[in-house]
């Protein structure tokens, strides 16, 4: 299994997001194949040390749904860094990123993110 190692102090988090996506496709491998789960663990540390912008922080909105009728909500990333921390705002990063098929859930679970 290889692994990877990514610093995010001080980076943008669109930045991070891409690459960390990148490496869990495997694009970075030679035996890399779309319909495959490669072989790659990631992990992200001093997530807390991100380069966030206010917008992110006060203005974008991620939804919430319940589940019931009615039950959508937006939380803003204010919100979701008091509840989570700032590692979920790299996760909901790196999953709208990854194609939305069958792979993503077990592509997702091979992120690490670290505080």
């Amino acid at each position: 299994m290889k692994k990877h190692t990514i610093d995010a102090k001080g980076k943008k988090l669109g930045r991070i997001a891409t690459e960390v996506a990148y490496k869990l496709m495997g694009k970075d491998s030679p035996d890399y194949e779309p319909q495959k789960i490669s072989n790659v663990e990631v992990e992200v540390l001093n997530a807390s040390k991100l380069d966030i912008g206010d917008y992110f922080l006060k203005k974008k909105q991620y939804p919430s749904y319940s589940g019931y009728p009615g039950g959508l909500s937006f939380r803003t990333g204010e919100k979701v860094v008091e509840k989570h921390g700032f590692g979920e705002l790299v996760r909901k990063a790196v999953y709208g990123m990854l194609p939305g098929n069958k792979l993503r859930a077990p592509r997702m679970k091979k992120l690490n993110v670290r505080e």
